[in-house]
């Protein structure tokens, strides 16, 4: 029995040490692992801003250069037909979209819907046009056509997705 109790005293305080080793190890590797995700965050940090903001100025000129004011005006040629003008439109539009669609893993599905939906308003607007046109129509009155549809909406979808763009990036900052 006084071996029992001589091993018991030997064995509490042995445990009692180990485990208070225990948990300073456990609390020091704890720290260690919480210090290296900080450090692997902050890299990417560093990695991903830059292109993120690359990304959300690339979508901001995308929607520039499809807004109907700068569209129009930089391929407006009188020598083409409404038809071609149209086709010109268009493509352009279908050719500056593919150029940036990569570009929606750096921002919000919600933002690059509104991208996404800016750019099918402006195609859906310019077939509408293009529909009303006669075949004998230039491009100049497809170009009046379509501002004169501009005009009429109430709610201006790519000034509003550049709204929206602008208030992400103000969240990141």
């Amino acid at each position: 029995m006084n071996a029992l109790i001589e091993f018991g005293k030997i064995l509490i305080p042995a445990s009692i040490v180990l485990y208070a080793a225990y948990l300073m190890v456990k609390s020091f590797t704890q720290k260690e692992i919480e210090l290296k995700k900080l450090e692997v965050r902050s890299r990417s940090i560093e990695t991903i801003l830059p292109a993120r903001l690359q990304a959300y100025e690339r979508i901001t000129l995308f929607l520039e250069r499809i807004s109907p004011q700068n569209l129009l005006l930089r391929l407006t040629d009188s020598a083409y037909t409404a038809r071609e003008f149209q086709k010109i439109l268009l493509d352009e539009i279908r050719n500056e979209y593919n150029h940036n669609v990569s570009q929606q893993v750096y921002m919000s599905e919600q933002v690059w819907g509104m991208v996404k939906n800016s750019k099918e308003d402006l195609t859906v607007m310019i077939n509408e046009a293009a529909s009303q046109m006669k075949d004998d129509s230039k491009s100049i009155d497809l170009s009046k056509k379509i501002f004169e549809l501009v005009m009429e909406k109430k709610v201006d979808p790519i000034g509003h997705a550049l709204s929206e763009l602008k208030r992400e990036i103000q969240q990141i900052f």
